[in-house]
């Protein structure tokens, strides 16, 4: 299993069913006997080689990517969309997509720039604006094809390219996926609970269930993350950077890390010699607000990768970003 084929499997949030199979037969091939939960969630618990009674440590990365949802059909064979996830519509106009189980190739429209009025142009496209062209001849045939509730995704190859970089559609957050799969394989002292969980697109729906059934001892949360290194960004404004290490959270918008767990974070990475770095902007949210009130409560900490363009179809890594969240993560539960 590499990050290309995790990045390549088409499952928006609410639709995990194809990556969920990939990884449990992956899973069952690594000899773990995994558990699906009822939100969908992939569960496998590693006992570490540790005296009992050991910490139970939760590492979570979510299986789900951001997409699109068909919501109508219009005159012409057209399918009206809305978003699965946050995704500014800006990003969506001519992208090419894959449309429901099948795979349907599709385009993402709107009226053509020669046709827009001086007010046209001067807002931002909404999801109202845009349609998915099938290449339908009718609104039946749309309708039978896509029916209301059909799941999109976008149709973006992974791609290595310059100095070390990747560019895929699904980095957030299918490195974390691929991060937890390289842990299952390494001698750890303490319990590893692996939960590729499901739904985080769209409210950290599975998380939330995952965290309250293991009642893990700590949380430690595998993400991407947007680093908006772009150009003239003013430095303040940049949260982090691609290519300068994981990015370690001492807060965002739905948890705050714990302290002592952020400041080991730190002390191991940099004892260690592993690239890293402190996200600089209190902004975004995930797993990590679920899972830290859980029951009683959960310490948590979160490990990110730094993507351009996140949430969009064509995000953008350093790979070396991506072994950081590995060898820290790794390092981190070797003092457990």
């Amino acid at each position: 299993m590499d990050l290309k084929t995790l990045t390549e499997i088409n499952a928006p949030a609410g639709h995990e069913q194809p990556i969920r199979r990939v990884l449990i037969e992956e899973l069952r091939a690594k000899g773990f006997n995994p558990y699906i939960d009822r939100m969908g969630n992939v569960i496998v618990v590693k006992e570490g080689t540790g005296v009992a009674p050991r910490k139970r440590v939760m590492v979570s990365a979510h299986m789900d990517e951001v997409g699109l949802i068909v919501t109508g059909h219009a005159e012409g064979g057209f399918l009206k969309v809305t978003q699965a996830g946050g995704i500014d519509p800006r990003v969506l106009i001519s992208k090419r997509v894959k449309v429901g189980d099948d795979n349907i190739p599709g385009v993402i429209g709107a009226v053509a720039i020669h046709l827009q009025s001086a007010a046209d142009r001067a807002r931002v496209m909404g999801y109202r604006d845009i349609t998915v062209d099938i290449g339908a001849n009718d609104k039946g045939e749309a309708e039978r094809k896509a029916p209301i509730g059909t799941y999109i995704s976008f149709d973006t190859p992974y791609v290595e390219y310059g100095d070390g970089y990747a560019c895929g559609k699904a980095f957030d957050d299918r490195v974390g996926c691929w991060t937890i799969l390289r842990l299952l394989e390494e001698e750890l002292p303490c319990d590893l609970i692996a939960a590729f969980v499901s739904e985080e697109e769209v409210g950290c729906r599975g998380a939330s269930g995952a965290a309250f059934s293991q009642e893990p001892d700590i949380g430690i949360v595998l993400e991407g993350t947007t680093c908006n290194d772009l150009g003239d960004i003013p430095e303040v404004a940049q949260v982090c950077k691609a290519g300068e290490g994981v990015a370690v959270s001492f807060m965002d918008g739905s948890s705050i890390a714990n302290r002592d767990l952020f400041k080991k974070a730190l002390e191991v990475g940099e004892k260690e010699g592993i690239a890293h770095q402190v996200k600089a902007s209190v902004s975004g949210g995930n797993d990590g607000g679920v899972i830290q009130r859980a029951r009683e409560g959960v310490p948590v900490v979160v490990l990110s990768v730094p993507c351009r363009y996140i949430h969009s179809p064509s995000t953008v890594v350093k790979l070396s970003d991506v072994e950081a969240q590995f060898e820290l993560c790794r390092a981190l539960l070797k003092t457990f």
